[in-house]
């Protein structure tokens, strides 16, 4: 059965209620503990436009969950594209087949683009990358028949690196297909690494997992539910034992309330009751080429947000 979105919304809208009884009641104490709480979600985190040793950005990246590519483009999703102008960007959750992608996408003439569906079944998954500077290569799966036929990864390489865009699969209620994603994990964790012996790796995309506790809203609701069960958790460590960082939590160890995505029931967007879903994953080798990593929450477009990545390479 192919994974909905449906399924983790279901969840998340039964969480929801739990964490909106529990700021009601900090609320009528003093109210002095969930005001702290919502000051530092609000926080506006000036961005870092050089690295650590002053090095000045010159590579920017930008990721999109777009949650259906055509409706996207219809919320002036390309309009966020042309006034932020990546040099990279990805989209993943097109749904949609290449002779139907927009004719809006089809007129970034700066872009060299390319697109990668699902052979599975019609309107599902796939993802997609644009690219001012064309790749050396870009492959489509990774090597995997049973993976690559929803069409969920395409890597470009360049001189110095490889880019990586990837749609994880969604464990699903109730688990029912969270066997499949560790499998997945699995292959795709061999894969990244077999890149990473030659070029360092940019990883990017909805991983489908809130690593830890700070990383969505309820956890204490959620610890048996897609997208934070041990499991899928144990496999994002995994990944970052082998050679990699979460580049934002590593610039903000501590910031909460940074989510990438809000489903769209119960106002939780504006109530910011989310989860932090998409990651730009980066190999070691490049961990002191990062100067910032930022979660575009004014992004508007998708029931996620964009995410973006400066970089001084």
């Amino acid at each position: 059965m192919a994974p909905t979105r449906a399924s983790l919304k279901r969840e998340m809208a039964e969480a929801e209620n739990v964490v909106e009884k529990k700021k009601a009641k900090e609320e009528n104490g003093n109210g002095e503990k969930a005001t702290e709480k919502r000051e530092e979600e609000n926080k506006v985190v000036e961005k870092k436009l050089e690295t650590k040793d002053g090095r000045q950005f010159n590579l920017k990246i930008s990721s999109w969950n777009v949650a259906g590519v055509r409706a996207w483009v219809k919320k002036d999703g390309v309009k966020w594209v042309k006034g932020e102008s990546p040099d990279i960007f990805t989209l993943q959750e097109t749904k949609c087949s290449e002779k139907d992608i927009p004719q809006e996408l089809k007129d970034l003439k700066e872009y060299h683009m390319s697109w990668n569906v699902a052979k599975s079944t019609k309107g599902f998954s796939g993802v997609g990358l644009f690219s001012k500077v064309k790749p050396l290569e870009v492959k489509f799966g990774i090597g995997v028949e049973e993976h690559d036929q929803e069409g969920r990864t395409i890597t470009a390489e360049y001189d110095k690196f490889y880019l990586v865009s990837t749609y994880v699969p969604n464990a699903q209620r109730g688990l029912k297909r969270l066997e499949y994603r560790l499998k997945w994990n699995s292959d795709f964790l061999a894969y990244i690494k077999s890149l990473d012996e030659k070029k360092p790796v940019v990883l990017c995309g909805d991983m489908n997992v809130s690593h830890h506790e700070i990383d969505l809203a309820n956890p204490k609701g959620n610890k048996k539910n897609a997208g934070f069960s041990q499991e899928e958790r144990d496999g994002m460590t995994e990944l970052l034992q082998s050679g990699f960082t979460d580049t934002y939590r590593d610039l903000y160890p501590d910031l909460t309330g940074q989510y990438t995505f809000w489903t769209y029931m119960g106002n939780c967007r504006a109530k910011n009751v989310g989860w932090r879903l998409d990651y730009f994953i980066l190999s070691n080798k490049w961990k002191d080429n990062v100067c910032d990593n930022i979660i575009e929450t004014s992004a508007m477009g998708s029931d996620h947000c964009p995410i973006t990545l400066l970089l001084a390479v």
